[in-house]
């Protein structure tokens, strides 16, 4: 659990860095910062798309994904409740910056990969090297959004703490397919995440989460039936 306990330590170094800087920038550059991160949230999320999407073997399941997750999301009203609960540790735009924190943190090859290769070969280069991009997107996303972004780290390190554990199983499970899958949902999930901060479209991404776990019922109903 190094390379998790590393990783969550950075996320708090990064917010706690980036919370002092909030406090004395003026609203003009928290603006700039604002367009700045949906920028790059929208970037990171097309990149992920356009990466995994040529190598889907099944290219229509990130829409039907997509379209039952975020029923599901919507009849739970996700959004709403995250709002709410996060409208309790600091300013409005807190949960917008909360659900793009931890789509980033959580949502991508190292952050899945590290702790497999952590419990299953004692290998933390991955998380390490996550640790490190996870400091420079949290301190930014704190000088943003305020000290509320350490709520992160414990999704984070519940997240990679779960993997961990079940790495001797996850690891036979997730195949190549199936993370490909979850990259693709995920950019999606990213890029749309840019766009509400960039006030494009309220797209509500937190209400579309439930579709990243489409492809795994898929994957194991399909090998029951094989």
């Amino acid at each position: 659990m190094l390379g998790t306990i590393v990783n969550t330590g950075t996320i708090l170094a990064g917010s706690i860095l980036g919370s002092i800087l909030h406090k004395g920038i003026k609203a003009d550059y928290q603006d700039a910062l604002f367009n700045a991160m949906g920028l790059a949230a929208t970037a990171l999320g097309i990149n992920s798309l356009v990466s995994n999407m040529p190598d889907s073997q099944y290219p229509v399941l990130f829409i039907v994904s997509l379209a039952i997750g975020s029923l599901i999301g919507t009849i739970l009203k996700l959004d709403t409740r995250f709002q709410n609960l996060a409208g309790k540790f600091g300013q409005s735009d807190l949960a917008q910056g909360l659900s793009t924190g931890i789509l980033l943190f959580c949502i991508g090859t190292l952050s899945i990969l590290g702790p497999i290769e952590s419990a299953v070969h004692g290998d933390n280069t991955f998380l390490f090297t996550n640790a490190t991009l996870d400091f420079v997107t949290s301190a930014v996303l704190a000088s943003t959004y305020g000290i509320g972004m350490a709520l992160a780290a414990i999704v984070l390190f519940c997240w990679q703490g779960l993997i961990y554990l079940g790495a001797s199983n996850l690891s036979q499970f997730l195949t190549p397919e199936l993370l490909t899958e979850i990259s693709i949902i995920g950019g999606i999930l990213i890029a749309s995440s840019g766009i509400s901060i960039l006030k494009i479209k309220d797209c509500k991404t937190l209400n579309m989460l439930p579709a990243l776990f489409i492809p795994p019922i898929f994957f194991l109903i399909k090998g029951f039936i094989l």
